[in-house]
């Protein structure tokens, strides 16, 4: 097992990053009345999601493989 094991998947981070990013921009979109803002911000928060999702997904993947490593 390496470091890189015990870590969880940069698509994870970066997701959650784009979801806290897109809140903030939709906020701003509803603060000053800007649509287009908001809807960006809407589009920034599923697409970090989606990407959390992956990230997720990947991880279990990982875990995975090396419990069957560990069953040998």
């Amino acid at each position: 097992m390496n470091d890189r094991d015990d870590m969880i998947d940069d698509d994870r981070t970066e997701g959650s990053m784009k979801q806290a990013g897109g809140k903030m921009k939709e906020g701003a979109g509803a603060l000053f009345g800007d649509e287009k803002m908001k809807r960006e911000g809407q589009a920034d928060q599923a697409e970090g999601k989606v990407q959390n999702a992956w990230g997720g997904m990947k991880d279990e993947a990982r875990e995975m493989m090396d419990g069957d490593d560990r069953d040998d």
